[in-house]
């Protein structure tokens, strides 16, 4: 196994390895993960003038084991800010392509992606999606539609994901009080709340905070306690609240929260709106 591995590292100089497993290669009866690990990424070292782009993905690692590798949770999610980099891998619908799935259109939604996608980046995390594709290499007319879809919301929205940050606190609503606690392979996957309209996400980008609410509020007006004066967690003064796709929006500050008014000329089925705070 490791004479394969590192020669897969040397022929094909992969920049990821996933092991879908939960014991080898990093089990502690032996250095065998240990080799795999180092070879991967001195060969990245080597290759890229002493800059590091190599990732490991293993299952149940421990803490230390955490630290050099990216921690892998199937269909899984947190429930907090995780303090290393972890991913979760999941599937629109069972992980081989399935024709009963598309034959009762049992696929997630985009909506379902996204929200995920968003959760899990608030909380230190990157998200694996697996399309199942047909036996021809094709994938089917939903499948296309929902990745359409989720293109589309990526299109005016991706800022709040990539080369963004977990904020002081991942967010707040509803979904938080009873989300499970995430441990082993994962597979706590839609055990939770369901999202609503009072469940807000944070990412940040230097000096910037998003905000991400999972619906349209009651009377166009949203109300982010996390950022009232008295919580201190936001500790610059803020300028400007923008809704991307759409513009500037009016706002007030007090002890308690930070009140916006939503322009009411906007798509009130949006799943996922993106508040830009500067």
């Amino acid at each position: 196994f490791l004479k394969r591995t590192i020669e897969l590292i040397d022929k094909y100089e992969p920049e990821l390895l996933y092991f879908d497993d939960t014991v080898l290669p990093f089990h502690e009866l032996n250095d065998v993960g240990l080799q795999i690990v180092a070879h991967h990424y001195n060969k990245s070292l080597s290759r890229n003038n002493g800059n590091l782009h190599a990732v490991v993905n293993g299952k149940i690692l421990n803490e230390m084991q955490r630290k050099c590798m990216v921690w892998d949770i199937e269909r899984g999610q947190s429930n907090q800010i995780e303090p290393f980099t972890w991913q979760t891998d999941t599937c629109l619908g069972n992980w081989h392509y399935d024709t009963r799935v598309y034959e009762n259109k049992r696929y997630k939604t985009a909506k379902t992606v996204i929200q995920t996608l968003v959760d899990v980046v608030s909380k230190n995390g990157n998200l694996l999606l697996s399309v199942p594709v047909k036996g021809n290499g094709e994938i089917d007319n939903q499948e296309l539609a929902i990745l359409e879809e989720i293109g589309t919301w990526m299109k005016s929205n991706s800022e709040c994901i990539f080369d963004t940050r977990p904020w002081t606190v991942f967010g707040e609503g509803p979904a938080i009080e009873n989300a499970p606690p995430l441990s082993a392979q994962g597979f706590n996957e839609g055990k939770g709340k369901a999202f609503t309209s009072q469940d807000i996400r944070f990412t940040s980008k230097g000096s910037v905070l998003y905000a991400i609410v999972y619906g349209w509020p009651t009377n166009n007006k949203l109300n982010i306690e996390s950022l009232g004066t008295e919580k201190k967690l936001f500790r610059r003064a803020i300028n400007k609240v923008e809704l991307l796709g759409n513009g500037d929006c009016t706002y007030q500050i007090n002890e308690n929260n930070l009140m916006i008014d939503l322009p009411g000329n906007t798509d009130k089925e949006a799943y996922a709106l993106v508040l830009k705070i500067s």
